[in-house]
């Protein structure tokens, strides 16, 4: 727990309890901290709710409290901290509706609320926020219409995984950008055809899509092609504080910036610049990349035959240096979910490996039974935040495979097939007419064939002739010469 001699400094300005074990709540003694202007209690193990008793603390300018254990609570009561710039209440348990004072705090720039169960609406105050950068209130139960002013706002807005209506006018796609609306509309879109299936829970496939067997990734880097012949797609999007981007067998959701880097566009894609050990050179052009994330980073696998298969997520620590300067005490903790279910808790790269730079690979059998499947890395507040610089930590993925665990149905192919068998069978047909056709036209069937036989019998000349000779032949059409009437005029002899 934490000491209660620290309610004895009055005069704190700045405490940062982050990336502990510590047990028990949030003490009320805080209270007794009435100077301070930076408070950090990140991943640190203590325990909700916070005590309302914080709301004296009105010089609070940065305010971090995350991933709290225990029961949960509604908002705590903030209105009085006019100077609030960094406002981060992530994962805290909180409950019931966002206050509009949140919305009146002029100074704000940063602004979570993610992994909470808050509900109602997205408070109307919150279009005045124009200072606010970032505002994150994605996996939430959000409920109401989505404010149009989210929709056109040029600034990262994430609100991602709620329970939003779909009205006519609302979006039918998601955007690309600054605004993040992945699985943002509730089950009631389910039916609604025109809607894509990015803005729908669990992100279902759609009906006109292909369903896929297998899936191959190369996180933040090109196309390649790896051992055993293995073509991973390209995932160069460099963006990720509110992003969503979509391909047509996989898609990732991003969330998150990286806080205190005093960088303007933060990089969510790593380069390594030493050698890959331990691994094949072809293999290795999977850990010259990376993806990562601040906060919150889902890969979706889309339109996947259901069954079983084989996940494996590749990784290999290329930012920490190993060597004896400080870059190499950094350290990279976070937790990932597999169809929402933790399978690593305080996942260490370089503990798993051994060494920086060197690849681990962690395998999973997983069950998709609607066709999606879901591969989530979240950023717990654990971990070292500040080494080499100041915004490096958060999840960091290399690469990911998905295989089956079954043999893909022969059926797999049948739209191929079909399409083989139509295209084969109609120019047949084509070509059987066409033959038909001309054989007719030459008389080879039909009346036509008898006709022209009783025509050889008679032992006629045929030829073409000229007016001149035909004139010559009935003596200028001479009445002598005529020899009846037929359908289109006097026949001659």
């Amino acid at each position: 727990k934490l000491p209660a001699e620290f309610s004895k400094l009055a005069n704190l300005m700045d405490m940062r309890i982050n990336d502990n074990n510590f047990s028990g709540k949030i003490p009320g003694f805080i209270s007794k901290w009435t100077q301070i202007q930076k408070l950090h209690i990140q991943g640190c193990g203590l325990e909700g709710p916070i005590p309302p008793s914080i709301s004296v603390l009105t010089s609070l300018t940065d305010l971090r409290i995350t991933d709290l254990k225990g029961k949960g609570s509604t908002f705590p009561p903030l209105s009085d901290m006019k100077s609030m710039k960094t406002l981060i209440l992530r994962n805290c348990l909180l409950s019931g509706d966002i206050p509009e004072y949140i919305g009146h705090m002029k100074k704000l720039k940063n602004l979570d609320l993610s992994f909470n169960n808050l509900t109602g609406e997205i408070p109307t105050s919150f279009s005045q926020l124009a200072k606010a950068d970032f505002m994150y209130l994605t996996s939430n139960k959000l409920t109401g219409t989505v404010p149009v002013w989210v929709l056109e706002r040029n600034k990262n807005v994430d609100i991602s995984d709620n329970n939003f209506t779909w009205e006519s006018s609302s979006p039918i796609e998601c955007p690309r950008g600054s605004v993040n609306l992945v699985e943002s509309y509730a089950s009631s879109t389910e039916k609604l055809s025109r809607v894509h299936s990015c803005l729908k829970q669990n992100f279902p496939c759609s009906s006109s899509n292909k369903k896929y067997y297998s899936l191959h990734i190369n996180c933040g880097g090109k196309e390649i092609i790896a051992s055993g012949n293995t073509t991973y797609q390209a995932d160069l999007e460099p963006r990720g504080a509110s992003m969503f981007y979509s391909s047509q067998s996989w898609a990732f959701s991003s969330t998150g910036n990286f806080l205190d880097n005093d960088i303007e566009a933060d990089s969510y894609i790593q380069m390594n610049t030493s050698a890959i050990s331990n691994v094949s050179a072809l293999d290795a052009q999977l850990y010259t990349t990376a993806r990562t994330s601040p906060l919150s980073l889902t890969y979706y696998g889309l339109c996947l035959i259901n069954g079983n298969y084989t996940v494996k997520l590749h990784f290999a620590e290329i930012v920490f240096i190993n060597d004896s300067s400080l870059n190499s005490l950094g350290k990279r903790i976070f937790d990932v979910y597999i169809q929402e279910k933790l399978v690593l808790k305080d996942f260490n790269i370089v503990e798993d490996a051994g060494v920086t730079g060197r690849p681990i690979v962690k395998t999973f059998t997983v069950a998709v039974t609607s066709h999606t499947l879901k591969i989530h890395f979240y950023w717990a507040g654990k971990g070292t935040t500040g080494i080499p610089l100041r915004g490096v930590y958060g999840p960091l993925i290399s690469a990911i495979s998905v295989d089956p665990n079954f043999k893909p149905p022969s059926d797999h192919n049948d739209e191929k097939n079909v399409i083989i068998v139509s295209s084969t069978v109609g120019g047949t047909v084509f070509l059987v007419l066409l033959i038909l056709c001309i054989m007719w036209r030459k008389g080879c069937l039909g009346g036509k064939v008898s006709a022209d036989k009783e025509l050889r019998g008679l032992d006629l000349q045929t030829g073409i002739f000229t007016l001149r000779q035909i004139k010559a032949a009935t003596k200028n059409f001479d009445a002598a010469n005529k020899v009846g009437e037929g359908g289109f005029g006097s026949v001659y002899k």
